[in-house]
């Protein structure tokens, strides 16, 4: 972790007032004085500020029950960010592990723990999400074939990759996928001829949405739950 943001983490400090501590020479890593904020220190490092041993704070692991109207962004635009639902402190220091578009609804994971997020966002991790799905129309006799062999989207160099369709009724489904393209699940039923109408997340890797929590309510992980991302 970089040595500025540490100190945010471990303090109340910005990271504005972080850089002029070290600036100052006023920060200590085991011993030895660093100015640099880009600096890697580690959860074992011993950081003084001032002459103040600092303590590092545990991550953070954040499930959310994201309604409509809201967008998984640290900054608001046109919809409020969904942080403002997480009443915890510094919660805008936080980030989110596998954005959601604002009509969508379902299971948001929050973190500031920036390695365990990349296992859930990162292309190469191939992190399962499984998501149910409201058609303007019947779903296609094939469409379960089509998804397991790739599907093109428009404006995509390559086929999707093998995702798994699970038919509910002819106009509801359960659709998994190891991506995360931009508005992926809505562009592949496009691709089949069909219009996504609602949209909702029930499940990251192994960790599957509380059925206790109400849209708009969270709860924090349990160890198992973190564990499970790997």
């Amino acid at each position: 972790m970089r040595l500025d943001k540490y100190i945010c983490r471990c303090t109340e400090l910005t990271r504005s007032d972080a850089k002029k501590y070290l600036k100052r020479g006023a920060v200590l890593v085991n011993d030895e004085l660093i100015k640099d904020p880009g600096h890697q220190v580690y959860e074992e490092s011993k950081v003084t500020l001032a002459g103040n041993l600092l303590s590092f704070a545990s991550a953070r692991y954040i499930m959310l029950h994201k309604p409509a109207d809201c967008i998984c962004s640290n900054v608001d635009e046109l919809y409020p960010s969904v942080l403002h639902l997480v009443e915890v402190d510094r919660a805008f220091d936080l980030h989110i592990a596998g954005r959601l578009d604002a009509d969508t609804t379902g299971l948001v994971l929050i973190t500031d723990d920036g390695q365990w997020s990349h296992k859930i966002t990162s292309p190469k991790k191939a992190c399962n999400k499984r998501y149910r799905v409201q058609l303007s129309k019947p779903i296609r006799e094939d469409a379960a074939q089509l998804f397991e062999q790739g599907v093109q989207l428009q404006n995509e160099p390559k086929l999707t990759r093998p995702a798994k369709l699970e038919v509910l009724s002819e106009q509801e489904v359960l659709l998994t996928i190891s991506e995360g393209k931009y508005h992926q699940v809505k562009r592949m039923f496009a691709a089949i001829g069909n219009r996504v109408v609602g949209l909702h997340r029930e499940q990251i890797g192994d960790i599957e949405l509380d059925q206790e929590l109400d849209l708009g309510q969270w709860r924090y992980l349990t160890e198992e739950e973190v564990n499970s991302i790997g």
